[in-house]
């Protein structure tokens, strides 16, 4: 089953419908949720609908949400929806994020399963999981910027514990896959939530497993109107010397963030996770010193040296953390 959050996408999103269609795994369901859109997006959608009734569903907002809440509230709605039908409630799902201006690969869906097999053979297929992938990057033609997201923003694909993505998110939304044991703990929609794929990651490296693919299954189009887009390392640090304020704000929500988690989950954490998603979420009430011990010993890191000497020049300038 695949979600996808759509606003205002005609110029992109049939792209991304013919990119499914075509796909090498045919077993799916589109749902896409329209976030209010004000431009052709729906007669676009309600066109494929007519071609493929039995595969895309369409449900359009009374308000815009944001691309998050909408992610999420959509995949419950869908979850829901699915777990109510007789003729498929029984059976094994998986899950996958759409974004409405990328272009999926032929063996995106095929390929990203393998990977969720493979992690859920090893681990058990009973735990909370979730499947990401790399990403090749394109311009608004389509044409190749960059082989590999992951290298060009210079983050630490191997580091997929729970303290590390506390503090930082890996995974690109479009590129995830999920089961249906992660999919069971998505019943409780987060009001601090950063990212629906930030707290997907949460789930499954608090309860599971989190899995990588070192290939890229899409077409990660990068242009002026992305909502989350790549960067190179060296605009990532340009940004963050010149948007102290902004970077202190976003840490904040982080913290917010790991606050709900705990809100919602504490009661089914081991007690050592628990203590580990309790110590974050509560970092603001430490002496600097102690914010500083705190992370190092539990973890709570940044990908590279860079990022961290600024994390902790953060810290030490706004005391805020």
């Amino acid at each position: 089953m695949l979600f996808r959050s759509a606003y205002n996408g005609e110029k992109y999103i049939k792209d991304q419908i013919e990119s499914i269609i075509h796909n090498s795994f045919k077993n799916w369901i589109l749902w896409i949720f329209d976030d209010g859109s004000t431009d052709k997006t729906n007669l676009i959608i309600e066109d494929y609908i007519k071609q493929y009734p039995q595969k895309i569903k369409y449900y359009k907002n009374d308000v815009n949400k944001g691309v998050t809440r909408n992610f999420l509230e959509g995949a419950k709605f869908a979850i829901d929806q699915n777990h109510q039908d007789d003729t498929v409630k029984n059976l094994n799902h998986y899950y996958m994020f759409c974004d409405q201006d990328d272009v999926w690969m032929p063996g995106k869906i095929y390929k990203t399963l393998k990977q969720m097999k493979k992690a859920e053979k090893k681990f058990g297929s009973q735990k909370p999981m979730a499947a990401f992938t790399d990403a090749i990057v394109v311009d608004e033609k389509l044409n190749i910027q960059q082989s590999s997201f992951y290298k060009t923003s210079n983050l630490n694909t191997s580091r997929r514990d729970l303290p590390n993505m506390l503090m930082e998110n890996k995974l690109i939304g479009c590129t995830i896959m999920f089961n249906e044991p992660l999919a069971d703990k998505l019943e409780c929609i987060p009001e601090n939530v950063r990212y629906h794929d930030w707290w997907v990651a949460l789930i499954a490296s608090a309860f599971g497993y989190i899995t990588y693919l070192k290939e890229g299954t899409l077409l990660y189009r990068q242009h002026g109107n992305n909502l989350v887009g790549n960067q190179s390392f060296i605009s990532y640090v340009k940004n963050r010397i010149t948007s102290l304020n902004n970077q202190r704000e976003i840490l904040d929500i982080t913290i917010r963030q790991a606050q709900e988690f705990y809100d919602i989950f504490g009661k089914e954490l081991t007690s050592n996770k628990k203590y580990l998603v309790y110590q974050f979420a509560h970092i603001k009430e430490n002496t600097w010193f102690m914010k500083r011990k705190i992370i190092l010993e539990n973890g709570y890191l940044k990908t590279g040296i860079i990022r961290n000497i600024g994390l902790f020049l953060l810290i030490y300038m706004h005391s805020l953390i």
